[in-house]
């Protein structure tokens, strides 16, 4: 999987002034509900999160990390909410809100309607289990508190800024903030939607970021985002040949050659599934690779043609993945000999 960076500058994280100590992070507390445990879930397989309603801050906030915190009811005094335990998921934040406009969670399809507006994008870091609550814990009393709120909002997103190295710290994730103000994807342990366990767990796999189960749906995202390459590419007077391997686009223009990755999900531009070919491909400095990533796809499931629609483009030119923003996601095991 490839981790971005965002060439828009308006979702671009805050830039750095000195070497703050703190960074902002968005606070949200998850029911235990079956449906929220579920969301949870979905949420990490697709690399994004949602909320019903903005806030004025979210307008101006540039957060660079997110905890979605479940485990403990949150209509308790804080001073009895101090005295708990709970489970955070540690996430970066790799887009920031912006105003949805496709359909993305189970329920939001089923009925063809966007329920969860605000939208942005996350990647797994770790999994905090037991973490207390009081100021003593890893998030301080504001944030802690922050959480509390969150919970008595229907789960909507606490903004608040805080110092990270305690939480990295309690993650087991090396990295010196005040220094680096960086985390690097391949030194995280970072976790799946199995490890979210609701009572009843949909019989699902996790398979990554804007991973979509039904085959036509997802073959109806990867082709419109394969039409809005194409569209993008002659429009600058390239010739597209469309080749689907070992990779998407051909394009040639005059004496230059391009060759382009397209990747399309319905969710958040967060991150991306690559093959181990498609990372070798673009590293290989006789290749000049673009990534052309298309997000908050539409598609109408109304109809027996699914069709798709709309979407965000995010668009990396001469494009070569860095060994600190890729995490492997499985490997291949040589069996000994007999």
């Amino acid at each position: 999987m490839a981790r971005h960076e965002d060439s828009r500058k308006d979702d671009d994280p805050a830039p750095l002034h000195g070497l703050s100590r703190t960074a902002s992070f968005v606070m949200v507390h998850v029911g235990q509900s079956t449906g929220n445990q579920r969301n949870l879930q979905y949420g990490i397989e697709t690399r994004s999160w949602g909320f019903p309603v903005w806030r004025p801050e979210y307008r101006s906030a540039r957060p660079r990390f997110a905890v979605l915190a479940t485990g403990v009811g949150p209509r308790v005094r804080l001073d009895v909410w101090s005295t708990k335990k709970i489970t955070l998921y540690l996430f970066e934040v790799r887009e920031n809100f912006y105003a949805a406009e496709a359909p993305h969670w189970p329920d939001e399809e089923a009925e063809n309607a966007i329920k969860y507006p605000v939208r942005f994008g996350i990647e797994p870091l770790a999994v905090l289990h037991d973490v207390r609550l009081d100021e003593d814990g890893p998030l301080g009393m504001a944030a802690s508190d922050a959480i509390r709120v969150s919970g008595t909002q229907r789960g909507v997103g606490m903004v608040v800024d805080m110092d990270p190295q305690p939480l990295l710290d309690a993650a087991g994730i090396p990295a010196n903030w005040s220094e680096q103000q960086t985390v690097a994807l391949n030194r995280t342990p970072g976790f799946t939607a199995e490890q979210v366990k609701p009572p009843k767990p949909p019989k699902r796999p996790s398979n990554g970021a804007g991973f979509v189960s039904d085959p036509k749906k997802r073959k109806a995202i990867e082709l419109h985002a394969e039409d809005m390459a194409v569209a993008h590419y002659k429009g600058e007077g390239w010739t597209v040949e469309r080749l689907g391997k070992p990779y998407d686009l051909h394009c040639v223009r005059d004496r230059e050659e391009r060759r382009v990755e397209v990747k399309g999900t319905t969710g958040a531009a967060t991150s991306v599934d690559l093959t181990i070919n498609e990372v070798e491909h673009a590293r290989d400095p006789q290749n000049t690779v673009d990534l052309f990533v298309v997000s908050d796809i539409k598609v109408d499931l109304r109809i027996d043609n699914y069709t798709a629609s709309g979407g965000r483009v995010l668009h990396l030119h001469d494009w070569a993945p860095a060994e600190e923003d890729l995490r492997p996601r499985s490997f291949e095991y040589r069996l000994p000999l007999a």
